[in-house]
This record gives C-alpha cells, sequence and structure tokens, in this order.
C-alpha cells in the first residue's frame, strides 16, 4: 500500500479508506476464516478490524508493517470472537489456536497449473500439522517476513524456520516428483497476485 493512500486516511480521506480496505480485504478475510472457520464470523472480524483501523488512522503512519499490524488486530479479534462465543473454552494463545485452515487455494493461470495438482497441492497443506500450516500460510502464502510471523505469534525465529522448513519438506515429499516445481509455481503465483 502506498504511502501517500495512508497519508490520505490519516487526514479522514474516506475513498482512500475504501481502497485501503479493498486491498487488505481478501487476506484478512482468509488468515480470519482459517482461526474461525466459519464466513459470517471472519467477515465481522474483517468489518471489526477496518473499523477499528479507522478510530486509529492518526497513528497509521507510524507503523513500519501495515500487513503484520492488520493480522495482529484480526488475531485478537478472531480470538476475541472465540471467546464470546464460547466456542473454546479454554484460554487461545498464538501457538494453541486449533482448527487452522487455509482456504482452498485457487490458480487464477490454468496454464501453469492444473486443477489435480491444485488439489493435491490442498490436500497436502491440509495434511500439516495446524501449527505448521498457519506458519507455511503466513510465511508462504501471505508473503510475511519470518521476524515478523515469530513476533506475531510469539514464537522464536528458529522455530518459524522450523515449521517452514518442515511444511516444504513434507510437501515435496506428498507431491512426489513434480511437487517442487508445482510448489515455486504456485509461490510465484500467490506472490502475484493482488488482493
Amino acid at each position: 500500500m502506498e504511502a501517500n493512500v495512508i497519508y490520505r486516511i490519516v487526514n479522514g480521506d474516506e475513498r482512500a479508506f475504501d481502497a485501503f480496505m479493498d486491498y487488505y480485504s481478501g487476506m484478512l478475510y482468509r488468515y480470519a476464516y482459517g482461526i474461525l472457520g466459519n464466513r459470517e464470523d471472519a467477515e465481522e472480524v474483517v468489518s471489526d478490524v477496518f473499523v477499528e483501523v479507522w478510530k486509529v488512522r492518526k497513528g497509521l503512519l507510524e507503523i513500519e508493517s501495515m500487513k503484520a499490524y492488520l493480522y495482529t488486530i484480526t488475531y485478537r479479534k478472531a480470538v476475541s470472537m472465540l471467546r464470546h462465543t464460547s466456542l473454546r473454552t479454554d484460554v487461545v494463545s498464538l501457538e494453541g489456536v486449533e482448527n487452522f485452515t487455509v482456504s482452498t487455494l485457487v490458480s487464477p493461470d490454468q496454464s501453469l497449473i492444473s486443477k489435480e495438482e491444485l488439489d493435491a497441492l490442498n490436500r497436502a497443506i491440509e495434511s500439516l500439522p495446524e501449527k505448521c500450516r498457519k506458519v507455511f500460510f503466513l510465511a508462504k502464502i501471505e508473503r510475511i517476513p519470518y521476524n515478523e510471523i515469530a513476533s506475531m505469534l510469539n514464537i522464536t525465529l528458529a522455530t518459524v524456520n522450523y515449521h517452514v522448513g518442515y511444511a516444504m519438506n513434507h510437501l515435496r515429499k506428498l507431491l512426489g516428483p513434480g511437487g517442487r516445481n508445482m510448489l515455486t509455481v504456485l509461490m510465484l503465483i500467490l506472490g502475484s497476485m493482488i488482493f
């Protein structure tokens, strides 16, 4: 997101804020859905995130990583919703979110990766342990820097590296000889998508 858009938001420009919401809403929805597993709840959380951002807009220029900031707010609100709706009765921590799911990945270019390959990749990702899947999602799908993931999840950088390495090795084994190429193509596709 360009700094001039943030500057306009700080000064109360609602059209700039609409562009900001359009830019970030898809990725925040997928993240909230991964925690909550419910479409309506995820939509409500994302809406609440943007309400909070608008309320504190005067301080937005001081934020180093807008993506990490938004993920942190989304996480906090999703966990609060879990607690409020009593879907879980135990204490929820950043490391302890159960049933974290990654939304089914969709390839925007079917010529690069077939439906069968994409289905195999989605099944392979679903087979990862939950904490590992969450770190993989943040690192490789949403492309958040490892040090920011460590800070967001309150884990060490070494733990982030371990989970990403484990996930990549696990996916390559499950996907077979073409798995490495499929993962590379997918990362390129996702890295070029604008949400």
